[in-house]
């Protein structure tokens, strides 16, 4: 599904709250939102609680068509896909919310990997992204897991739950 934040009748937040009972209701369909501007408010509720089969792009993204249709792939595949600019809103949010960061422990390098992570790209990409090979993303991914506490025999996706840290929706 792919809806606009803002749709008829009043223009404020219908296209959001659609694609929130679309997720609650049919969980298995990837839900992805359009949206103007960056509203942190609109992106926290829509990744939180089930952060998968989900996407949140600023409309300019529609325009680069080819990026587009690949975080519309990556959605409908159970993926996510995050526009950079809501990802950099977010962690600015967290920071100044906790006055710090709180992701201290994490090189630069890992906190490049991590936001390509948050904008949902696969390693490979990350990969080609950066510059680097496989190997040294899945080094770099470990190192952030470590680093926040997220271990192989843990509850849940450790990817995803480190984004959900990166992006200030899940409790630390």
């Amino acid at each position: 599904v792919v809806v606009d934040v803002r749709m008829p009748p009043t223009f404020t937040d219908e296209g959001l709250r659609a694609a929130l009972v679309v997720r609650d209701r049919w969980p298995d369909v990837g839900v992805l939102v359009l949206s103007q501007w960056v509203e942190e408010r609109y992106a926290t509720e829509l990744i939180s609680g089930r952060p998968h089969g989900v996407g949140y792009l600023l409309k300019d993204r529609v325009a680069d068509v080819a990026e587009f249709l690949d975080a519309l792939r990556r959605v409908a595949a159970g993926g996510t896909a995050l526009d950079p600019e809501v990802v950099a809103q977010l962690l600015v949010r967290r920071i100044d919310s906790r006055g710090g960061d709180p992701l201290g422990d994490l090189t630069e390098r890992e906190r490049h990997v991590l936001a390509l992570m948050a904008e949902g790209r696969s390693n490979a990409e990350i990969g080609a992204a950066l510059v680097i090979t496989d190997s040294a993303v899945s080094k770099h991914i470990n190192s952030i897991f470590a680093k926040l506490g997220l271990y192989p025999g843990d509850v849940g996706h450790r990817r995803v739950l480190a984004v959900l840290r990166y992006l200030g929706a899940a409790p630390a």
